[in-house]
C-alpha cells in the first residue's frame, strides 16, 4: 500500500505576514504607491534597518541598495555625522512652531550653493513646495495656465497630476481620478525634450502661461537628460513671454552637483523646488528664487502659505550637516567615477548578451532601460520591455541587489557604495543578463 505524500506549504516570511496585515489596515498596503511592487509583482520588502550601502529586511536578508530612499541618502544609510547631529538636536526638542537658528543656517547654505535662490521658504515635502510655488507664480504673473512635460512628476499636486511620471506611471494611472476638470484646463502639456512643441504652445497661449515647470533632468520616467538646447530654449522663451521658469530639482538638487542641474547646464530658473536631500532623508522641502517673487509670500506679501512643521529642527540639523559634508573636496568626482564604472560594465553586458537595452546616466543617477536603445522623450518609452525589467528586478533581488520596483524610476549611487559593492553588482548584472538573453 502506497503512503500518501504530504505536501507542506512553505512557511511565510515576516514580510509576507506584514504585507497581509498592512493590506487590511492601509489602502493597498502601502503609504506611497510605488512601494507596493505593483509594477514588478511579488511581496514588497519590509525594511528593518539600513547601514552604509546596505538595507536589511525584517527577515534578516541583506541587499545592496540602489534606491537610497529615492535619492536623498547620498551619504548612505545611518551616516555617523548625520545621526550624531540628530542626536544632539533631539535632546533639545523635536518641534517648536517657532523660528530656530538652524533654519537660517540652512537657508544660507542653500543660497550659497544655489545663488538663484535669493530667498528660500522651507516646507515639509517636495509636493508642498510645488503646490506653494504654483500659487506664488500665479500671483506674481497674474496668469493661471501652467506648462508641464509629459512623464515629469512634481508631486501629487492636483494641477500637475496630468500625464505624470513616477508611481503614477508604475500603477498605470498617469492621470489621477478626483481631479476637477476646470482645474486641469489650466494645465498645458508638452513632450519633454521637444523644442518645437514648446514653441508651438507659446505661439498660441504664451501670454496666458504663468510658468513652465520642468525636471531639468527627467528622473520620474527613468533618467532622461535634456537635449542640447532644450533648457536654454525654455529660459529664452519664458523670458520673451514674461513667464516664470521653475526647475523641480527634488531629485537633481545637490545630487548631480553642489549647484544642482542649473549649475551643471548653466541655465538659471526663476524659482527652484528642492526636496528630501536637503534634510538628509528626513521630511523636508523648499522653494526659492528671485527676491521680488518670494517677497509676495505672507507675512511679507498677500500669498498665504504656512506649516507648523516647516523648518523642523531635526530635518534642518540633518540638512545643515549634509550640505557641509557634500561641499567637501572631490565629493562629486567620486560619485561620477562610481557611476561611470557601473555604466561601462552594464553597457558591455548588454552588448555581450546581445540584449536590446541601455543605461541612461547623469552623475550618480541612472536607469536601466530594457527593449529600447535610446530615450529622449516619453514617447520613446512606449516599447519599453516591462516584463524583462520585472524579471531582472526579481533575479537581482534573489542575489541581494535592490533596484527600484518599477522600470520608470531612477537608481541612486551613494558615497557609501564601496568598490566591493560595485564589483558584486557587476557580477550580478552579468549573471542576470545571461539568464535574460
Amino acid at each position: 500500500m502506497m503512503k500518501a505524500t504530504l505536501t507542506l506549504k512553505p512557511s511565510r516570511t515576516k514580510s509576507e505576514r506584514l504585507w497581509e496585515e498592512a493590506k487590511s489596515l492601509i489602502p493597498g498596503g502601502v503609504n506611497s504607491p510605488v512601494r507596493s511592487f505593483r509594477a514588478v509583482g511579488g511581496t514588497p520588502l519590509f525594511i528593518d534597518r539600513g547601514f552604509g550601502s546596505k538595507i536589511y529586511d525584517v527577515d534578516g536578508k541583506e541587499y545592496i541598495d540602489y534606491v537610497m530612499s529615492w535619492g536623498p541618502l547620498i551619504l548612505g544609510h545611518a551616516n555617523a555625522e548625520l545621526t550624531d547631529a540628530l542626536r544632539k538636536v533631539l535632546m533639545k526638542g523635536t518641534s517648536f512652531g517657532a523660528p530656530t537658528e538652524g533654519e537660517v543656517e540652512l537657508a544660507q547654505h542653500i543660497r550659497d550653493f544655489m545663488p538663484s535662490l535669493e530667498k528660500v521658504r522651507l516646507v515639509s515635502s517636495g509636493t508642498e513646495a510645488v503646490m506653494s510655488a504654483l500659487r506664488l507664480v500665479r500671483a506674481f504673473t497674474r496668469r493661471e495656465k501652467i506648462l508641464k512635460f509629459e512623464g515629469c512628476y512634481h508631486g501629487h499636486v492636483d494641477t500637475l497630476l496630468v500625464k505624470a511620471g513616477s508611481g503614477a506611471l508604475s500603477t498605470g494611472a498617469p492621470t489621477s481620478a478626483g481631479l476637477p476638470r476646470g482645474l486641469l484646463e489650466k494645465t498645458l502639456i508638452a513632450s519633454y525634450n521637444d523644442l518645437s512643441a514648446v514653441q508651438s504652445i507659446f505661439e498660441k497661449e504664451g501670454k496666458e502661461i504663468a510658468c513652465v515647470i520642468v525636471e531639468p533632468i527627467a528622473g520620474n520616467m527613468g533618467v532622461i537628460p535634456p537635449r542640447s538646447g532644450f533648457l536654454e530654449l525654455l529660459r529664452e522663451i519664458t523670458k520673451r513671454y514674461n513667464t516664470l521658469l521653475v526647475f523641480d530639482e527634488v531629485i537633481t538638487g545637490f545630487r548631480v552637483g553642489l549647484g544642482g542641474a542649473q549649475e551643471r547646464y548653466g541655465v538659471t530658473p526663476d524659482l527652484t523646488i528642492l526636496g528630501k536631500i536637503i534634510g538628509g532623508g528626513l521630511p523636508i522641502g523648499a522653494f526659492g528664487g528671485r527676491k521680488e517673487i518670494m517677497d509676495l509670500l505672507a507675512p511679507e506679501g498677500p500669498v498665504y502659505q504656512a506649516g507648523t512643521l516647516s523648518g523642523n529642527p531635526l530635518s534642518v540639523a540633518c540638512g545643515n550637516t549634509m550640505l557641509k559634508i557634500l561641499s567637501r573636496k572631490n565629493t562629486y568626482e567620486v560619485l561620477e567615477e562610481k557611476g561611470a564604472s557601473l555604466e561601462e560594465a552594464i553597457q558591455k553586458e548588454f552588448l555581450k548578451r546581445k540584449l536590446k537595452g541601455f543605461v541612461s546616466r547623469v552623475g550618480s543617477l541612472f536607469t536601466l532601460f530594457f527593449g529600447i536603445s535610446s530615450a529622449a522623450t516619453y514617447q520613446d518609452l512606449e516599447t519599453l520591455n516591462k516584463k524583462q525589467y520585472k524579471r531582472f528586478f526579481h533575479e537581482c533581488l534573489k542575489r541581494g541587489v535592490y533596484f527600484p520596483p518599477s522600470p520608470f524610476e531612477a537608481s541612486f549611487l551613494s558615497l557609501a557604495h564601496s568598490a566591493q559593492d560595485l564589483e558584486k553588482t557587476k557580477e550580478v548584472f552579468s549573471e542576470v543578463l545571461r539568464i535574460l538573453s
